[in-house]
C-alpha cells in the first residue's frame, strides 16, 4: 500500500470540491430551463401568439450561455479522476466508468446535436418539429444528469458488483441492479426537479427587473407568472422528494442520517426533539447552544413515532467488530497476494464484507499496513479507528439546515408571486419584485448546499463502506497539487466571470421588438395583457 500524505489528500479533495460546486452552478438552470423553454414553445405552437416565440428565444439564449459554460467545467472533472484519484479509479473505474460513458454516448450527444437544431432551425424546421427538437433537449439535458447520478448513487450504495482479490478492482455484475439503485432513483428527481427551481427563480427574477423598470411589460408579466407557477410546482416536489431521499439515507447510511440531525446518542422515541439550532463540535462529539422541537425528529426522519434513530456514539460501538474483522480481511488478502495458501483466501472470504473498515483502519497503522499491527495493538487501532466512520458532523449538520430553509423560503416567495400574478398585482408589489429579484441566487446555493450534504456526509468513504477517501487519491507531490489547485482556480474563475458577464449583459438587453407600428403589443382575445402599452 502506498504511504498516505494527507496534505496531497487533503487538497485533491479541496481541487474536486472545487471544480464540482463550480461546475454544479451551471447544472440546475440547465436542467430546469429546457424544459421551461419547451413549456413556452409549446405555448406559441398552440396559440400563435408571437410573444411565446420571444420568450423562447430569449430564455433561450440565456440557456445557451449556461450551458455551454457547463460544458466546458464538467469536461475538466471527468480528467481530474485519472490525475488526481487513480486508485479510486483503478478500485472503482468499471463501476462509475461506465454510467459516464453511457451519459456521454447517449444523453450527451443527443443533447448537444439537439441544441444546435434548436438553437439554428427556427426558419429551417416548421413549428412542430422545432417544438419536438426543443423537447429532446429537455429530455437530452435529464438523461444526462440521470446516468450521472447512477455513477454518484454507485459511490453512495454500491450494488451490482463484487470485489475481486485477484484484480484489486470491483467487477461488474449487473447493469440492471446499477441503473435502478434506489439511491440514484431518489436523488435523481430530487436533484433534477432543484433545477427548475433555479430555473423559474431565474426567470421571475430577470422578470422582476423588467417590471420594475417599465420595461417589456408584456414579455416580464408572461414570463413571470409561467415561472412562479412553475416554480411553486417544482418547490413542493423537491420538498416532497427530499423526504423520500431523506428516508432512504435513513436506511442506508446511519451516519450521514445521524450527523444531518446532529444525533449523537440513540433517540428515545416519541419524545425525542428535533434539532433546529446547535453548534456541533467534532472534536468533543456533543452539540453546543441546541434548541430542539419536541416530537418531530422520529417521525421526520422514521415515518414512524416509535422507532428510535441510532446515534453517533452507539454507531461508534457499533463498529468496532466490523474494524476488527476488516484488518482481518485486509491481513488475509496481503496475505493471499504475497503468495499465501487457499486457507488465505478462505479467511479473507469470511471477512471480505467488512474489507473496507479494514482499509480505513490503515492511517492508523505503521506504515499504513494493517497487516503489520502487532496483536497487542490491534484493540487500540480499533478505538483509534472508531471516530473515522463518523463525517464532519458541523458542516453537515448546517449545510443541510441551510438547503432546507432556503427550499420554505422559495415555496413562500413563489406562492406568493403566483397569488400576485394571477391577481394582476405584481407592479403594485415592488417590494415582491425586488425579493424575486435578489433571489435568483440563492436556488443555486441551495443545490450547492445539498450536494455538500449528500457529498461530505458520505465521509470518510470515496465508495460507502468499502474504500475510504484518504487511500483514493493519487501519489502526486504536495508541490504538483498546489500548482494543480491553483491553476484550476483561476481557469473556473475565468468561466464564472464569463458566464455573470454574457448572462448580465443579455438579461440588460433583454427580448426583442415584435410590436406593432402602433406601439402596441398585437391583441388578441381575452389577453389580460393586450392593454399594456409596449416600449
Amino acid at each position: 500500500m502506498e504511504p498516505i500524505i494527507p496534505g496531497v489528500v487533503d487538497l485533491s479533495r479541496l481541487q474536486f470540491a472545487i471544480t464540482a460546486l463550480y461546475h454544479f452552478m451551471f447544472v440546475p438552470l440547465t436542467l430546469g430551463l429546457t424544459f421551461m423553454l419547451a413549456a413556452m414553445e409549446t405555448v406559441y405552437v398552440v396559440t400563435g401568439r408571437q410573444i411565446y416565440k420571444d420568450m423562447t428565444l430569449f430564455w433561450g439564449k440565456l440557456f445557451g450561455i449556461n450551458f455551454a459554460l457547463g460544458v466546458a467545467t464538467g469536461i475538466t472533472m471527468e480528467f481530474e479522476f485519472g490525475t488526481n484519484w487513480s486508485m479510486y479509479s483503478r478500485f472503482f473505474g468499471d463501476m462509475f466508468g461506465t454510467p459516464l460513458a453511457i451519459e456521454g454516448l447517449m444523453a450527451f450527444f443527443m443533447e448537444s446535436t439537439f441544441v444546435g437544431l434548436m438553437f439554428f432551425g427556427w426558419d429551417r424546421l416548421n413549428r412542430h418539429t422545432h417544438l419536438a427538437i426543443t423537447w429532446l433537449v429537455a429530455l437530452g439535458s435529464n438523461l444526462s444528469a440521470l446516468w450521472i447520478l447512477v455513477a454518484n448513487a454507485s459511490m453512495n450504495l454500491p450494488q451490482g458488483a463484487h470485489f475481486d482479490p485477484a484484480t484489486m478492482r470491483m467487477q461488474f455484475d449487473s447493469i440492471v441492479a446499477v441503473i435502478f439503485n434506489p439511491d440514484a432513483q431518489a436523488k435523481f428527481v430530487h436533484t433534477s426537479v432543484a433545477g427548475y427551481v433555479s430555473a423559474a427563480m431565474l426567470v421571475m427574477g430577470i422578470s422582476s427587473f423588467y417590471l420594475l423598470r417599465g420595461q417589456h411589460r408584456q414579455f416580464a408579466a408572461r414570463s413571470f407568472r409561467m415561472a412562479a407557477l412553475f416554480g411553486i410546482i417544482s418547490t413542493v416536489a423537491v420538498i416532497t422528494l427530499g423526504d423520500v431521499l431523506g428516508r432512504m439515507v435513513y436506511e442506508h447510511q446511519p451516519t450521514k442520517i445521524a450527523a444531518i440531525e446532529g444525533l449523537w446518542h440513540t433517540t428515545k422515541p416519541p419524545f425525542e426533539p428535533w434539532v433546529a439550532f446547535a453548534l456541533p463540535d467534532d472534536a468533543k462529539q456533543e452539540n453546543h447552544f441546541e434548541i430542539g422541537v419536541p416530537f418531530v425528529v422520529t417521525p421526520l426522519v422514521t415515518h414512524s413515532f416509535f422507532t428510535p434513530i441510532t446515534g453517533m456514539h452507539e454507531l461508534e460501538e457499533q463498529a468496532a467488530p466490523h474494524i476488527r474483522s476488516g484488518i482481518e480481511a485486509v491481513t488475509a488478502l496481503k496475505a493471499w497476494r504475497d503468495g499465501g495458501s487457499a486457507d488465505d483466501l478462505a479467511r479473507f472470504n469470511a471477512h471480505k464484507a467488512d474489507m473496507g473498515y479494514g482499509f480505513l483502519a490503515a492511517r492508523h497503522a505503521p506504515h499504513n499496513d494493517v497487516s503489520s499491527i502487532p496483536a497487542s495493538k490491534i484493540e487500540q487501532v480499533i478505538v483509534e479507528t472508531e471516530p473515522d466512520i463518523l463525517p464532519n458532523v458541523f458542516v453537515t449538520f448546517w449545510s443541510f439546515r441551510i438547503m432546507v430553509f432556503l427550499s420554505l423560503l422559495f415555496f413562500g416567495l413563489f406562492a406568493f408571486a403566483s397569488w400576485a400574478s394571477l391577481k394582476n398585482r405584481l407592479e403594485r408589489n415592488r417590494l415582491l419584485l425586488k425579493l424575486c429579484l435578489w433571489s435568483i441566487p440563492l436556488p443555486i446555493l441551495a443545490t450547492e448546499f445539498g450536494w455538500i450534504t449528500a457529498e461530505a456526509g458520505r465521509q470518510p468513504w470515496t465508495v460507502f463502506n468499502l474504500l475510504p477517501t484518504f487511500l483514493s487519491a493519487s501519489t502526486h507531490s504536495f508541490s504538483y497539487m498546489v500548482f494543480s489547485l491553483a491553476g484550476f482556480a483561476i481557469l473556473y474563475s475565468a468561466f464564472i466571470a464569463a458566464e455573470l458577464f454574457l448572462m448580465f449583459k443579455y438579461a440588460r438587453l433583454g427580448p426583442e421588438d415584435h410590436t406593432t407600428h402602433a406601439g402596441l403589443a398585437k391583441p388578441h382575445n381575452g389577453d389580460q395583457f393586450a392593454s399594456v402599452p409596449a416600449e
